[in-house]
């Protein structure tokens, strides 16, 4: 039986208020990172525009995977939540100078409220 294996960078948020999870975990050849909002790894959210903040949740994810050993270019699946569907645009704007030519499978839905008054949350599963 494969084990897990916890993945933590300082160059990404730690958990949410000291809340039960990791940054990442490893297991079966792949990295299943926790959810990262556009908060900079002091705490503070990137700014105010959703631009803004998914540019720091692909850095968050950059970080995280680098630390596990995998990449953005070896993103399989992510999901998406926006705290409002009408900042799709400009997410996705920024999210695809981040993935590249060989993009994941993407999941996105719309969710009333995301932590530290966020405006998008990214969750990612990486090969390693």
């Amino acid at each position: 039986m494969a084990e897990k294996e916890i993945v933590r960078t300082e160059r990404a948020p730690a958990p949410f208020q000291g809340a039960p999870y990791n940054q990442a975990v490893k297991a079966g050849g792949l990295v299943f990172t926790a959810g990262q909002v556009g908060l900079r790894p002091g705490g503070e959210l990137a700014g105010a525009s959703i631009a803004e903040q998914t540019e720091q949740v692909m850095q968050n994810l950059r970080a995280i995977l680098e630390e596990a050993g995998s990449s953005l270019d070896k993103l399989v699946k992510t999901t998406v939540f926006l705290q409002n569907f009408d900042d799709f645009t400009a997410m996705n704007e920024v999210y695809g100078a981040h993935v590249g030519s060989s993009p994941p499978a993407r999941s996105t839905v719309e969710v009333s409220k995301l932590p530290s008054g966020a405006l998008v949350e990214i969750e990612a599963v990486a090969l390693l």
